[in-house]
């Protein structure tokens, strides 16, 4: 029999079985890890003495041989030996003979594919935690440039208050932050090794789980190896946060698509960042926010894809986790790609100021800072809110703004308007109000400003 694993069969695998079960398609992805995972088990089974030093020495030497291939692209992958395990283990067999038939001594497959999936979500955690800082660092780069630039805040997508277009940007700011904070902190749970627990209850080798890990850089051991082999937790993890990544970014993504349309008019995307139309040559298309969009969904199916697979599964180990790889790996891709789309588009975008500023003069945002102003005087907030809906309604109906009202029709409402309540009304000082702690005002945008630098540096 061809199989590393084919002496108890009599019959060869039905080809159709063969390529429907084999992942070698998509597993190929982890071959480095697999192989770091290999020589850290090899040089602990020789620490042992479990294989001799030199028999050691060649299935190392042969490992690093084929990485050598591996990254020259000299290899090619056979579905016959239908993941990445068998397919190193049968070059390594072929490279250096029948000694290398001991590289699997004292492990399984289930163990050695949750060690590579470990070492691998390790790794990509590590390198998105890298890009998140990038995408952090454009919008403290755009918050810096446009500190002082007014622009309408929404709720409702109906104009609310006037803010800081700095303020808007460092919120995003502060999304990402949270969401690096979950990467690193997830760290913790990727760094477990299932290095030796074997097919799902250890091994009858006297090896040492607490060498391999320390070599491998894990911090701590499973206890138990049922759930060594059969934990996809940490995946679950990564996946989770990556969909709230994207949700930051798709939110993020759907201000910009709404801003650079010409009803807003607030921004304008880098060309490089934009597509024209095959028929309507006037057209400047947002695509990559509303790709950075759509792409969220893929990732959110990824996440409930593989809840999906785990819910029903009993201990330990069962073909159905195999299906844990493919959304992984596309997560990984999706994710990382977004990233490095993100940071460039958002330091590139062009602020219109003038266009945002313009926005809050003509509307009714400042409808707040008048019912504070009649507070202050001494009217119950209550009272003064019935009295500035009905300015806001007769302004309206006047078809002005609230500066453009006289002090007489203010006095018409209450007796305690008078001369200064013009001055309230100005953006800039309606903005400026807002001094309190996290507020827009340019004194708390510049300390938050400040902090977002420090954690980006």
């Amino acid at each position: 029999m061809s199989k590393l694993w084919g002496g108890r069969f009599t019959k060869s695998t039905n080809e159709l079985v063969e390529s429907f079960t084999a992942s070698i398609d998509f597993d190929q992805q982890f071959a480095m890890e697999d192989i770091e995972g290999s020589i850290a088990h090899v040089t602990m089974l020789a620490e042992c003495e479990i294989i001799t030093n030199d028999e050691a020495s060649k299935i190392i030497n042969g490992l690093r041989t084929i990485e050598e291939k591996i990254n020259a692209g000299l290899i090619e992958y056979s579905v016959e030996h239908e993941d990445i395990h068998m397919n190193i283990e049968k070059m390594l067999i072929d490279e250096i003979g029948p000694v290398g038939g001991k590289l699997h001594t004292g492990r399984s497959r289930n163990d050695q594919v949750a060690t590579d999936i470990h070492l691998y979500v390790n790794k990509k955690t590590k390198e998105i935690i890298k890009l998140v800082t990038t995408v952090q660092t454009a919008f403290v780069k755009q918050a810096e440039a446009n500190i002082d630039v007014i622009m309408p805040g929404y709720t409702h997508l109906q104009r609310a208050q006037p803010v800081l277009f700095s303020h808007h940007m460092l919120a995003y700011f502060w999304m990402l932050e949270r969401d690096k904070q979950r990467l690193v902190d997830s760290l913790k749970r990727v760094n477990w090794s299932p290095l030796g627990t074997g097919a799902l209850a250890g091994t009858t080798f006297p090896i040492n789980r607490e060498r391999t890990a320390a070599l491998l850089g894990f911090e701590n051991v499973y206890p138990n190896s049922l759930d060594a082999v059969s934990d996809r937790d940490f995946i679950l993890e990564f996946l989770a946060i990556a969909s709230i990544i994207m949700t930051h970014i798709s939110r993020l993504s759907e201000e910009l698509v709404t801003w650079s349309s010409q009803e807003f008019d607030f921004i304008e995307l880098d060309d490089s960042f934009c597509t024209g139309s095959s028929i309507m040559p006037q057209k400047k298309n947002p695509d990559v926010p509303e790709l950075l969009r759509g792409k969220t969904g893929r990732v959110h199916g990824n996440l409930f894809g593989l809840l999906t697979v785990l819910k029903g599964l009993p201990l330990a180990y069962n073909k159905d986790m195999q299906e844990d790889k493919e959304g992984l790996l596309d997560t990984v891709k999706t994710l990382d790609g977004s990233l490095r789309l993100l940071a460039p588009m958002i330091e590139t975008m062009k602020v219109k100021k003038e266009k945002m500023y313009k926005a809050v003069d003509q509307d009714y945002s400042n409808a707040t800072d008048i019912a504070d102003y009649l507070v202050t005087k001494g009217l119950p907030f209550r009272l003064a809110h019935e009295i500035i809906g009905k300015i806001v309604l007769y302004a309206i109906q006047q078809k002005k703004y609230l500066l453009g009202l006289s002090l007489d029709e203010y006095r018409s409402f209450s007796e305690l308007f008078a001369e200064d309540i013009f001055e309230v009304l100005q953006p800039k000082h309606v903005v400026e109000a807002r001094n309190s702690t996290g507020g827009t005002a340019e004194k708390q945008v510049r300390e938050q400003l400040e902090q977002a630098k420090a954690l980006v540096e």
